[in-house]
C-alpha cells in the first residue's frame, strides 16, 4: 500500500497540488479546458493548510484502520485489500456525512454543488499522482509501505 506524504519544510503554499488534483479529476484532464470550459468545475481532493510560515497539503491518509470506513452506514467507503486505498462508491453513498465527522484528519470534503463527499483516491486509473508529479518543490512524495 502506498501513501502520499507532505514535507512542510519545503512546501511554499503555491496550491499547485490542488489545481492539478482538480485537473486529474476533470473530464478532459486538460488544465485549460477543465477550468474554462467544463460545466461542472472539477474539485481537488487535497487542501493546502496555511499557518504561515508553515504550509502543507492535506489529503486522505488511507489509514490502516480507517474510522471513516467503520462509520459508513451504507458501505460506500471500503478499504481495498489489494491496494490499501480507502475507496468511495458514489452510488452507495447516502450523504449522512458520518465519514466527514469521524475522519481524524479532516480530509473528507463535501462538494457544495452535488452534496456528495469527495476524497483522495490516489488518482485511481491514472498514470501518476498529479499532486505529487506537479509539485515544483517535491513537497509531496508517494511512498510504498
Amino acid at each position: 500500500m502506498g501513501k502520499i506524504l507532505a514535507k512542510p519544510e519545503v512546501c511554499m503554499g503555491c496550491h499547485l497540488c490542488e489545481i492539478w488534483c482538480a485537473v486529474a479529476h476533470s473530464k478532459t484532464k486538460n488544465i485549460i479546458k477543465a477550468f474554462n470550459y467544463e460545466k461542472s468545475k472539477p474539485l481537488p481532493r487535497i487542501r493546502v493548510e496555511e499557518n504561515l510560515p508553515v504550509t502543507f497539503a492535506l489529503q486522505c491518509r488511507h489509514c490502516e484502520e480507517p474510522d471513516c470506513v467503520a462509520a459508513c452506514i451504507s458501505g460506500a467507503l471500503t478499504k481495498n485489500p489489494e491496494t490499501g486505498a480507502v475507496e468511495h462508491d458514489r452510488d452507495k453513498c447516502v450523504g449522512c456525512y458520518s465519514c466527514v465527522l469521524t475522519c481524524p484528519y479532516g480530509n473528507i470534503f463535501i462538494n457544495d454543488e452535488s452534496r456528495q463527499i469527495i476524497k483522495c483516491d490516489l488518482c485511481a486509473g491514472l498514470d501518476s499522482r498529479y499532486c505529487v508529479s506537479h509539485c515544483p518543490n517535491e513537497a509531496l512524495v508517494y511512498v510504498e509501505d
